[in-house]
């Protein structure tokens, strides 16, 4: 037990070595020059998924001018650039448009009826992959399994040799 320490932050001492230089009887005086000034916070609404987030207002600035004057979170800011990505040359505000158009539809479907947006997910699924096969031409594809003869015969006759026993 000899060889612990107790530790103390960096920031305290500096804090603490700050204190003692500016001893006055004044503690207004005192707070002033020890306590950093802090931005203020705010709870701002994310418009395409509607998530609330704390933010400072200069952040909030800088993604209004970022997305075209619309506030987004980060979350839906880094769907954006993805979305970007994807389709090559799209622009900054056709890939808002795009996500925002995702949000909306999520929102009105997806969280009051998961079980309906599941739905409608397969449907498209199904969909875009019969388009595929009809384009491709492919049309005189036959049924992946096929069965060469019953199996009802050789259950029925298990099924006679353990009621004989």
């Amino acid at each position: 037990m000899d060889t612990l320490q107790r530790t103390k932050s960096d920031i305290s001492t500096v804090l603490l070595h700050t204190m003692d230089e500016n001893i006055s009887d004044d503690p207004v005086s005192l707070t002033k020059t020890t306590l950093p000034i802090l931005s203020e916070i705010e709870l701002a609404k994310c418009e395409c998924c509607g998530m609330s987030e704390e933010c400072s207002a200069e952040y909030v600035e800088e993604m209004k001018k970022r997305y075209s004057g619309k506030l987004i979170c980060g979350l839906c800011g880094e769907a954006v650039k993805e979305e970007m990505e994807k389709n090559g040359g799209r622009t900054r505000e056709e890939a808002l448009e795009e996500h925002m158009n995702a949000c909306v539809r999520f929102n009105r479907l997806g969280r009051v009826y998961p079980a309906l947006y599941q739905a409608d997910a397969v449907k498209k699924l199904l969909k875009k992959s019969s388009n595929a096969v009809s384009k491709s031409g492919n049309n005189n594809r036959k049924g992946g399994l096929a069965r060469s003869s019953s199996c009802i015969p050789a259950i029925t006759k298990d099924m006679k040799d353990k009621l004989r026993f």
